[in-house]
């Protein structure tokens, strides 16, 4: 009866998703999935901590078969969600976050309508370039074409249940715990009124 909460939170690339999901992950016990990519590995990142890596054949097996939760090609690459693992935790009442992008996240929704979906919006394009640009991984074309799909990104927040702006990383994470928090409370409420039938 139990069963754990869904969390996903998503945004266009450079709003910091990553930092809040760190943050949530050590002040919260929740489970962080590893979503499936058939993208290369970038320099600092870690198989099966980052992303858990795949050939573009394997990942279409993956679908075809049925093992990935939501699925999508995002700048030319094939990004999807493990069903099992996560399905497992939720039964066992356990919460779960993804950070994963606008078009996989509806999907999951879709599948899974208790999921709880978090938006996170920069204070301004400018800053979201600047960030990108900060980073110094990427291209000019590169960045040019985030930004375009920041703003198809953008479009799908009103979808979401919660939005959040990240100005500031510490109220950020701070507005995303109450979020959670406020969840579990009403999750334990509905609970105890089941139970008490």
């Amino acid at each position: 009866m139990n069963k754990g909460v869904l969390y996903i939170i998503s945004g266009p690339s450079g709003t910091g998703k990553g930092t809040i999901c760190a943050e949530i992950i050590d002040r919260r016990d929740i489970y962080l999935s590893v979503s499936t990519t058939s993208r290369n590995k970038r320099s600092g990142e870690i198989a099966g901590v980052t992303y858990n890596y795949t050939t573009p054949e394997e990942f279409r097996k993956m679908a075809e078969e049925g093992e990935l939760l939501e699925w999508a090609v995002y700048n030319g690459n094939y990004y999807g969600t493990p069903r099992a693992r996560i399905e497992q935790l939720l039964d066992e009442g356990k919460d779960v976050l993804l950070e994963i992008e606008p078009q996989g996240a509806l999907k999951v929704k879709e599948k899974i309508p208790e999921t709880v979906l978090i938006f996170v919006i920069p204070p301004s394009i400018e800053v979201l370039r600047s960030r990108l640009v900060s980073r110094g991984r990427e291209t000019e074309e590169e960045i040019n074409a985030r930004i375009d799909a920041a703003k198809w990104e953008f479009m799908q927040a009103p979808k979401y249940n919660y939005i959040v702006e990240n100005d500031d990383l510490a109220q950020c994470v701070s507005e995303v715990m109450s979020i959670m928090d406020n969840c579990t409370a009403k999750r334990k409420k509905v609970y105890k009124l089941l139970m008490s039938e």
